[in-house]
């Protein structure tokens, strides 16, 4: 009998025996729920024998069985009233305990979100996906109906969901296409980090969806729930239902705040900020101008992230103000990154290290920030020795800017699409699901080994598009994704070490080195970044324009 944990009240197992019963009590369990019918297995104790020795115990015991495969929703309602009634933390079993579990999941749906019960369940070995609709619908078995139905549905309406849209439009004006999105209004990203330089205003980075999303397309203004690739479904809260023929991923990640104690409740205030959210790149501005001596600090968590140099983009910017308004010799700037490497492609470093040196900044690699202490201005750190230990480090701080642990979006995570890491499992070349054949993936929800950037979704945004309707039968050929990625790295107001790359780090430069050498720093460069790019993303990228995107093809 191997007990597994759901929640802290609860816990599942397989068939339990009655010698099994005190090592349950042992254990700290203060009753058993039995899910199994008598006589359903020829060596199968029956559920009295359990009960008297769970009396012999002192636990209580009761019989709530369920044929296997046909968990009901009342026997779902049934087990939460026992979860409530009973002494806990309650054992419950059945043969497996997936009829247990999935009482458990019925009984939750209206008090936890359905990835987290989901989650949980897979924790425990359980694969819900066969009553996920049923969980979305708050327990109770929905009624089959299709909300919608389209020949391609799209989740995601950032920038490489509604490029991919545009690409495909472009290619075939009266395609069917819908986009997944409960967002009102898009955001220009990369714009972010020239907010918390004072070069832009952050209403220039953000406009309606309505106004953004391409002309023909479908919009379903909702939040997935799930996916069921299996009946070429897409289940939004609500248990609506929306059909597809092909399905396009792209939702993005998740910045998970809440992975780091302390930091969500000072965010924006006592000197803690972060360029990664649209309104606390302002804040990030504000401290910077304000700050005449004492000591900012800079986060970067593990990989992967979303723009990768962003983190330092932002210590460069900073720096570099304090250094032409003269204060810089009385601030302490530090970077604390948990990787071991200023940059993971290592042709570009020199030049960022002219700009360490420069600024005076110190690099403290292998640091993940675990926790904040806002009022105090205290940070820690935890950081692993040579020989495995582990340290932690406080810091203080007048200024912190933070990047968050990321991480898929949870209904990514928990879903058959995922891999054992969480994100969309893809072919790193075709961007085609390497197990459900009309499913694709772009952007940062995919686990392509590529960088989580804006320029890499513009390049996977033709690609996929291409190889979608070549499934579909109205194109040629194959397209790939050659793993290009761009970080325009702000090394100061004016210059850019433009770095720009392949999978496994090959250079990728998209200009001849006399007019911009993408390894040092250039003003060109710069003038690209602020001037060149904003338009390019609103007028081109988002238009289905591919200037310098075309895909490879293999026919």
């Amino acid at each position: 009998m191997e007990i597994r944990s759901l929640a802290p009240e609860l816990a599942v197992a397989g068939q339990v025996r009655p010698e099994d019963v005190q090592a349950i009590a042992r254990a700290g369990y203060r009753a058993i729920v039995c899910n199994r019918p008598d006589g359903e297995g020829a060596d199968q104790p029956g559920f009295a024998e359990i009960e008297r020795a769970a009396k012999e115990h002192g636990l209580a015991a009761r019989y709530l069985p369920a044929e296997s495969g046909k968990v009901t929703d009342e026997q779902g309602r049934d087990f939460g009233r026992l979860l409530q009634e009973l002494p806990g933390p309650v054992l419950a079993y059945c043969r497996t305990g997936m009829r247990s579990t999935t009482m458990w999941a019925l009984s939750q749906a209206t008090r936890r979100t359905l990835p987290d019960i989901l989650q949980r369940a897979a924790a425990a070995g359980h694969d819900l996906k066969g009553v996920v609709r049923r969980i979305a619908n708050g327990g109770k078995t929905p009624v089959e109906v299709v909300d919608a139905s389209h020949a391609v549905v799209i989740v995601g309406g950032g920038a490489a969901g509604i490029a991919v849209a545009s690409s495909l439009l472009r290619r075939q004006p009266h395609l069917d296409v819908a986009i997944i999105d409960p967002a009102d209004v898009h955001y220009y990203q990369p714009g972010w980090t020239l907010v918390g330089a004072g070069v832009f205003e952050a209403r220039e980075t953000a406009r309606t969806m309505a106004s953004v999303l391409p002309r023909g397309v479908h919009w379903i203004k909702g939040a997935v729930a799930a996916f069921e690739p299996e009946r070429d479904a897409v289940i939004l809260d609500g248990c609506r239902v929306v059909k597809y023929r092909h399905l396009v991923v792209a939702p993005g990640l998740k910045l998970d705040w809440d992975a780091i104690p302390g930091l969500p409740e000072t965010l924006g205030r006592n000197g803690v900020t972060s360029n990664y959210r649209y309104d606390l790149a302002p804040y990030t501005w504000q401290l910077v101008q304000q700050l005449r001596r004492g000591r900012a600090v800079f986060t970067q968590p593990p990989m992967p992230i979303k723009c990768a140099g962003a983190p330092q983009k932002a210590m460069y910017l900073s720096a570099d103000l304090w250094r032409r308004a003269g204060v810089l010799p009385d601030v302490e700037v530090a970077f604390c990154s948990a990787g071991p490497a200023l940059f993971g492609v290592q042709d570009y470093v020199p030049a960022l290290m002219e700009y360490v040196r420069k600024y005076g900044i110190q690099l403290n690699f292998g640091q993940n920030l675990v926790s904040v202490d806002g009022p105090a201005r205290q940070a820690t750190f935890a950081t692993t020795g040579p020989d495995g230990s582990r340290q932690l480090v406080t810091r203080a701080f007048d200024m912190l800017h933070v990047v968050p642990p990321q991480k898929a979006p949870d209904f990514v995570r928990v879903s058959p699409l995922a891999d054992a890491a969480g994100w969309v499992d893809v072919d790193p070349a075709t961007l085609r699901h390497r197990k459900y054949a009309n499913v694709f993936a772009l952007g940062d929800a995919g686990n392509m080994p590529n960088a989580k950037t804006a320029a890499a979704a513009r390049k996977q945004a033709p690609v996929v598009a291409h190889n979608v309707l070549a499934a579909r039968g109205n194109a040629g050929g194959e397209a790939r994704y050659d793993g290009y990625g761009s970080c325009p790295l702000t090394v100061e107001k004016g210059k850019i070490v433009l770095a720009e790359f392949l999978y496994g780090g090959r250079l990728a430069p998209s200009f001849p080195s006399w007019l911009i050498d993408g390894t040092r720093p250039s003003r060109l460069a710069w003038y690209l970044k602020e001037r060149i790019l904003p338009p390019l993303y609103w007028q081109g990228m988002l238009k289905g324009k591919e200037w310098m995107a075309q895909p490879e093809r293999v026919d």
